[in-house]
C-alpha cells in the first residue's frame, strides 16, 4: 500500500498565515451614540475606507461589525491587485463587448490609482510591490482569445498588457504548465491584513467609532432616515451603508438574494530553500490562470513563501482536504515544491454576483457596496470611497459600478445550493479545454 506524502509541516495552522503579522481582535467597547450621519454596516476594506471619507468631510459615522474588525476577506484574501483585468471575464454570465467593458474598466484602473495614492499619501507599511501580473494560459485558445483583449486592456486601463508566447513562459514562471500568457505591468500585491491595519489605525486617529461584537440585527426605515437595532442598543441615522460583501446575512433579504458567498481557500507554504523561489517567480508576479477553477498565487512579501489560493471545490469541503487539493494543484503546476510543506491553511468567502460585476448604488434606500467576484482589494477599497462621495455629494461623475440595476436570479434566495453543479461544469469545460 502506498503511504500518503506528509504535506503539513510539524508547527502546521488553520489560520491565515497573513494573521502573523496582524491578527483581528476585539477593540474595546465604546459607548454608542444614539444617533449619527451614517451607520456602515461592516468594517472591512470597504467600511472603514467610506468611514474615513466620511469623517474627513465632517459627517459623522459609526462602524458595526458582527465580529472583530478585518476579520471576513479583508485580512484572509491572496493580496493581489490586478488593476482590472478580471472585469467583466464571463465564466457564466456573457462576456462584456468592448465598448461595454469599457466604463468598468475605466474604473477598474482608478480603483489601482487610488489605493496605490492612498498607501503612499497615508504611509501604509503593508509591502507595497509593483512587480506585475501574469495570467497563465490554460489552453492554446485561451491564449489565441488574450491578443484580442490586450488593445481594450492598454485603452480602457492602463494595464500595459503584452503577450508572452510559449517559449519565452520561463522569464515570468518557472513552469512549463501554461501555454503561453499574458502579462499586465500595471498590477501589485501586498499584505493585506497590513494593509487592513493601517486603515483601521487610521480611522482611529480620526476618532471613528467602530464597534466590534456588535452585529446589526435589525433595519428599520423612519421618517429621518433609519433605525439600527443591535444588541448594545439602537441607532438613528440619516443613511446606512451596507459593506459586507462575502459576508452579507439577513439583514436585508433582497441584497442577500444579489450576492452569493463562495468559499476561497488558501495554503502558504514553509521557507522554501534558497534559490527557489527565484526560480519559480523570477519576476516576484502575481500569478493566475484562465481555468474555470481558478487558481492564483504569489511569493510572499520577503520572498521566502509561496501563497496559493484557489477554489479547491464548490461545496462544504473539510479545511484540511482543501488544503490537500490545493498543495496538488501546487505541485502540478511547480513539481520541484513537491518536497515543500504546508505551514499555513484557511479560508475566506468572497462575493459573486449574477452579472459578475462589482456594484454600488441605493437598494430600498439603503447605500451598498457589494460583489467584488474574487478581486475586492482596490476594488472595494475603492468602492466605499466612491460611495462616501455620493453621500457628501462631491462626485463630478457616476461611477460605472453605480448603476440602478442590481441582476437577482429568480433561484436563487441566498442559499448557494447551486454551487456543486456549477463545480462540476467547470471541470468539465477545463478539462474539455485543456484536451481539445
Amino acid at each position: 500500500m502506498t503511504m500518503k506524502p506528509q504535506i503539513f509541516a510539524a508547527d502546521f495552522e488553520r489560520r491565515p498565515y497573513w494573521w502573523n503579522a496582524f491578527a483581528p481582535t476585539p477593540l474595546v467597547f465604546q459607548e454608542l451614540r444614539k444617533r449619527v450621519d451614517v451607520v456602515i454596516v461592516g468594517a472591512g476594506y470597504t467600511g472603514l475606507s467610506a468611514a474615513i471619507e466620511l469623517t474627513r468631510s465632517g459627517i459623522e459615522c459609526l462602524v458595526l461589525d458582527a465580529n472583530e474588525p478585518g476579520f471576513g476577506g479583508s485580512t484572509r484574501n491572496g493580496g493581489m491587485v490586478s488593476g482590472g483585468v478580471n472585469v467583466g471575464k464571463g465564466y457564466i454570465a456573457k462576456a462584456l463587448r468592448p465598448e461595454q467593458a469599457a466604463p468598468f474598466l475605466h474604473d477598474a484602473a482608478e480603483a489601482f490609482t487610488h489605493i496605490e495614492d492612498f498607501i503612499d499619501r497615508e504611509k501604509i507599511e503593508c509591502g507595497w510591490t509593483r512587480s506585475g501580473y501574469f495570467l497563465g494560459a490554460w489552453c492554446d485558445q485561451h491564449f489565441a482569445g488574450m491578443s484580442k483583449k490586450i488593445d481594450m486592456l492598454n485603452r480602457h486601463a492602463k494595464a500595459e498588457a503584452y503577450l508572452v508566447p510559449p517559449s519565452d513562459q520561463h522569464n515570468e514562471i518557472g513552469s512549463s504548465y501554461y501555454r503561453g500568457g499574458l502579462v499586465i505591468e500595471r498590477a501589485a500585491h501586498l499584505h493585506p491584513a497590513l494593509y487592513f491595519k493601517g486603515l483601521l489605525e487610521l480611522a482611529q486617529r480620526l476618532g471613528i467609532t467602530i464597534a466590534s461584537l456588535t452585529p446589526a440585527e435589525k433595519l428599520s426605515e423612519t421618517e429621518r432616515g433609519w433605525r439600527v437595532d443591535t444588541k448594545r442598543g439602537s441607532i438613528d441615522a440619516k443613511e446606512v451603508i451596507i459593506a459586507t460583501n462575502g459576508y452579507t446575512g439577513d439583514l436585508n433579504l433582497g441584497l442577500k438574494r444579489r450576492v452569493v458567498p463562495v468559499g476561497s481557500y488558501l495554503i502558504a507554504t514553509e521557507e522554501l530553500p534558497a534559490g527557489l523561489a527565484d526560480a519559480i517567480s523570477p519576476k516576484n508576479r502575481s500569478i493566475a490562470d484562465t481555468r474555470r477553477v481558478l487558481t492564483y498565487y504569489r511569493l510572499s512579501p520577503d520572498r521566502k513563501r509561496l501563497i496559493f489560493g484557489g477554489r479547491a471545490k464548490f461545496s462544504p469541503i473539510e479545511l484540511n482536504e482543501a488544503a490537500e487539493i490545493l498543495h496538488r494543484f501546487m505541485t502540478d503546476r511547480f513539481p520541484q515544491l513537491k518536497g515543500i510543506r504546508i505551514s499555513h491553511a484557511w479560508t475566506g468567502n468572497v462575493a459573486f454576483t449574477v452579472d459578475e460585476l462589482p456594484h454600488m448604488g441605493k437598494f430600498e434606500n439603503l447605500h451598498y457596496a457589494l460583489g467584488c467576484n474574487g478581486s475586492g482589494v482596490a476594488m472595494m477599497s475603492y468602492l466605499g470611497h466612491q460611495t462616501a462621495r455620493k453621500i457628501i455629494g462631491r462626485t463630478n461623475r457616476i461611477c460605472a459600478f453605480d448603476r440602478p440595476e442590481f441582476p437577482d436570479h429568480p433561484l436563487y434566495h441566498g442559499n448557494p445550493w447551486f454551487l456543486p453543479f456549477v463545480g462540476s461544469y467547470f471541470r468539465s469545460r477545463d478539462w474539455i479545454d485543456r484536451h481539445f
